[in-house]
């Protein structure tokens, strides 16, 4: 038997550094890899070519469930696993919508992150206890205000979630365009059609919106510019 191959993305090294130590005693786990933000995910990914990604929703650049969902347009075999210390309604609803397989918290044990990724690679869902006990709770409740949250959310583009994401972290146009690799003048398009989209009149709001709908946790430090 092949072991499973698995690249680790979160951007906080002592995360990545213990999710590596605690898979090692699994000998049909293989970690191949390790990314620091979304968007080095999304290329290692593809470059790799690995069975599991265990991915961090909060990182800079790319959230996790966006680089998720391009992961996914890439090769649609390779299995998410979603780590967040978070497992409210709205973050559950978007793991969900982005095709992840799994829902795991940060606190999650060593045995249940290691059977999390047997499990997937057998081709079963997988969620913590606490995030199945909510799923249970949301959905026997199908309006609930996070429910209708996701629903704006996901009437952005994937190159609008991109560039959402990039401003409300505080990068300046020039600095999203680089990142993009975009010209700066498309970027000023980009940021006006959110702004006409959203019924949003400055950076500020754009930053209390990505904020509200997950692509940006409210922990992570933000420039207004």
């Amino acid at each position: 038997m092949k072991p499973i191959k698995t690249l680790l993305a979160d951007d906080h090294t002592i995360v990545r550094e213990g999710l590596r130590a605690l898979l090692f005693a699994d000998k049909d786990i293989q970690v191949v890899g390790e990314a620091h933000n979304g968007r080095q995910a999304v290329e290692m990914a593809v470059s790799l070519r690995p069975d599991v990604v265990v991915m961090d929703i909060a990182m800079p650049l790319l959230n996790g469930l966006e680089a998720t969902k391009q992961i996914l347009a890439e090769d649609p075999g390779i299995k998410v696993l979603i780590l967040s210390a978070h497992s409210d309604d709205a973050y559950i609803d978007r793991v969900i919508s982005v095709g992840a397989v799994g829902f795991l918290i940060k606190q999650t044990s060593a045995q249940i992150l290691a059977k999390a990724i047997h499990e997937v690679m057998a081709g079963n869902a997988f969620y913590s206890p606490q995030v199945s006990k909510r799923l249970r709770e949301h959905y026997q409740k199908p309006d609930k205000t996070g429910g209708v949250m996701i629903k704006k959310a996901t009437g952005l583009t994937s190159r609008e979630l991109e560039v959402i994401q990039l401003v409300a972290e505080g990068h300046a146009n020039k600095q999203v365009a680089a990142g993009l690799n975009i010209s700066i003048k498309t970027v000023e398009k980009h940021r006006q059609h959110l702004m006409d989209k959203l019924n949003i009149h400055d950076t500020a709001g754009l930053t209390r919106y990505a904020i509200a709908q997950g692509i940006i946790e409210s922990s992570v430090q933000v420039t207004i510019v």
